[in-house]
Parts: structure tokens; sequence; C-alpha cells
């Protein structure tokens, strides 16, 4: 049955394999679990019902992904996105949280919206290439000084803006030797390097009383303080229309560009380099960004971590079935979640702050006419605290450069468009 409903065979893979590639799977993305509701907590949630969101949008998400596109694709609330939804909206704009998950519900459904249409390639198409790849670099620098700040390696100063914390801490050296440990774990191979460092800064944090135990298993939180709490009408006020872009515009092209990337991997692109079955594999991670919002918790989106499933063999829907399942049984992990201090998630933001940048390697940096705006880019999000800043500002630069430049011709209409509606968000309201 399972051979063909998935097409296990034809795919050249068996249930077993499938079954290891799920755990993988599972393993190296397993931090979402206790970063996501750490990260979100901040902006005034309730950590116990972010984690059962953040579980559930997991498991339905992925699922939809492995029953429906039949693809091993494992999806979850999205590093750097939480971190823009905390930090830039709720604090930075002061929006309360449940407007935020109401741009973030509005931006899943123009996101279905745009998978099912025919305008989806043109969408894509028409921005840049080195804006998309400053959009990612940007988000991980946004993330990496998030961490800085989390883990006490940074701190305010009334000159300099931010100056070196104290490096003689504790909690601040542990921060640091679990962010080496990650990098070491992971050169070395050893799947869920992030998981495991996590864990163990936090059996660490416990002996020696820098952080209180809440146990390890219980039954799941409620729910109900996040359970369709976003509020519609506020994210559809005339200033949000900014921060929804932000929302859709990162999710849509962040999940294009990680199912391109993870299909290449796994040898699932057809003669033309084009991914089958991309209108479906679209819709689940739209759905999955609809649902979450609906449980409370931000965007969720495709992970760049299931090629750890794909290297140990994944190759069909069944991958992400495993995926789905285990998210489901880490809802009865909310204790330890609680216990999980600051110092252990830290060092897992910046060690995917340190992934996320390698984009800007892929820019033409003989081209000033696009070097410019992605710098820009890069630069604006983590020193406005604010993607759609960043995005803003590289859109705005883009345009006005290659037209000055006389290369009007190589900028798409719909940069040009987007560029001036900035110029007027940025002007009057």
């Amino acid at each position: 049955m399972l051979d063909t409903f998935f097409k296990l065979s034809e795919n050249g893979t068996t249930v077993r394999r499938e079954l290891l590639a799920g755990v993988t799977t599972f393993l190296t993305m397993a931090y979402i679990i206790f970063v996501n509701p750490s990260i979100l907590k901040i902006a005034g949630m309730d950590a116990g019902a972010v984690l059962v969101a953040t579980c559930l949008a997991a498991a339905i998400g992925t699922a939809i992904m492995g029953l429906y596109a039949n693809y091993p694709f494992a999806l979850a609330p999205g590093m750097g996105l939480n971190a823009y939804f905390t930090f830039g909206v709720v604090q930075g704009m002061g929006h309360t949280w449940q407007v935020a998950l109401g741009a973030v519900f509005i931006s899943g459904v123009i996101f279905m919206a745009i998978s099912v249409l025919p305008v989806r390639e043109w969408v894509v198409n028409s921005i840049p290439q080195s804006l998309k790849l400053a959009i990612s670099a940007g988000i991980g620098l946004f993330l990496g000084i998030i961490a800085f700040e989390q883990s006490g390696l940074i701190v305010a100063h009334p000159a300099t803006l931010v100056t070196l914390g104290d490096v003689t801490s504790p909690t601040v050296l542990l921060a640091i030797a679990g962010f080496m440990a990650m990098a070491v774990l992971t050169a070395l191979r050893v799947p869920g390097a992030m998981i495991i460092s996590i864990l163990a800064l936090t059996f660490i944090g416990v002996a020696f009383g820098l952080t209180e135990p809440k146990g390890v298993f219980s039954m799941p939180p409620s729910l109900a303080p996040t359970l369709m709490q976003m509020d519609l009408a506020g994210a559809l006020n005339v200033g949000f229309v900014t921060i929804i872009f932000a929302f859709l515009f990162v999710d849509l092209f962040d999940t294009a560009g990680t199912l391109i990337g993870l299909a290449h991997r796994g040898g699932m692109l057809d003669a033309q380099g084009r991914l089958p079955r991309l209108r479906k594999a679209l819709l689940a991670d739209s759905t999955a960004t609809c649902v979450g919002a609906v449980l409370g918790t931000s965007t969720t989106t495709s992970y760049i971590e299931s090629a750890a499933g794909i290297n140990t063999g994944g190759r069909t829907g069944l991958t992400a079935v495993v995926v789905s399942v285990l998210f489901l049984l880490a809802l009865f992990l909310s204790p330890l979640a609680a216990t999980v201090p600051a110092f252990a998630t830290a060092p897992a933001l910046l060690f995917v702050a340190c992934l996320m940048v390698r984009g800007l390697a892929e820019i033409n940096w003989d081209d000033i006419t696009d070097v410019a705006p992605a710098v820009v880019t890069a630069l604006s999000m983590p020193l406005t605290y604010s993607i759609a800043n960043g995005i803003a500002f590289g859109f705005v630069t883009y345009a006005v450069v290659k037209l000055a430049s006389g290369r009007a011709s190589e900028v798409s209409p719909a940069v040009y468009v987007l560029a001036v509606l900035f110029v007027l968000k940025f002007w009057f309201v």
C-alpha cells in the first residue's frame, strides 16, 4: 500500500530508507520546538500555546506536503520571520501580536492565490536575483544581531548603540560554547547538531543552577491563548501593507528557492530543471502558513534542513509523513521547552544566521548596480530591526541606480511599481 501510494519503487527508495530519512530530518529541525516559543513569548504570546501551535502547524503542513505533493520536504515556523514578527512588528512598531498574526494569515491567503493563479511565474521571475539573495542574507544578519543580544554578547551603549557584553558571564560563555559545538558537530556530519547542543546547554544550565528545571514530559498545554486570535481588521490597516508584503515576499521566494534547492539535491527536477508538482508544493506551504496563523504562530515555511533526510535517501512524501508524526509526539515536551534558557537557543539563531548569509557569495560583485542595492538591503534589516524596511530600501535603491545608470530595461515593471509604492509608504504612512 505504501509503495503504491508514495510510489516508492518508482522513486528508487524503500520504507526503511524513508523512515530513517524522516527521523534524520526531524532531528535537524527539532530545535524550532524550543526556539520558536522562546522568540514569540517575547511578543507577549503564551509559550505553551505557541509550542502546541508550532508542533501542529509543522505536523499539518508537513503532512500536506507528503500526502498531497508527495515530496520529502518538511515545514515548520520559519526562522527569521518569527524574529521579524516579534522584534520588528510587535516590539519595533508597537503592534499587538494578534494584529501580527492577522498579517501572517493574510499573507498566506495571498500566497495561496498566487500558487493557484498563473501569475506565479511572473511574480517569481520579476524580482532580480541579487535582491532575492540579499534578502536571504539580510534575514541572516537580522537573526545574528538578535542572537548576540539574546546571548548577552552585545549590550546597548548610549554612544555607540551597541558594545561588547560581559564575556566572563557563565551564560555568555555557555552560549559561545554552544555555537562552537553546533559548528563542529555539523562539520562532522552529526545529525541533529543544533538540537543536541540546545539540550546539552540546557542540562548544563540546570546542573549549575543557571536555569530552573520544569520537567520533561506532560500533557500538551492549552492552545486556547493563541487559537483564532489573529486580528484581521487591524492587519488590513493601510500601514500594514508593507508588513503583509514582507511576510509574503520572504515566504514566497524563500519557499521557491528552498524547494528548487532541495529538489536539485535529491535529483527530483525534470529535464528542463523544473520541479514537477510545484503548484502542489507551494499550495502545501501557503496552506501551512494560514493554518499556523489560525493556531497561533508566525509564518510556516519549507525547511532547508530537509536536505538531511534527502541525503539519507528520502525521496517521497513518506519521509514527510514520518516527520509529521514526530512533531505530534513532540507536543508532550512542553516542560522541557519551558526549561530551555535563552543562552541555549541564542546559538541556534546565530548558526542559522551563518547559513543564510552565504547568499551574498552568489551576487555579481563586478556589477555595482547589483552590489549597491544588495548591500543596502542586507545591512538595513539588522540596523533598522526590520525585514520590511530592508526590502523597501533595496527595491528603491535598485530601481533608482539602474534607471540613473541608463540600464532601465534590465528592471521589470513590477520592481518599478513596488519601488514607487515603497517611497509613497515612507512619505505618507
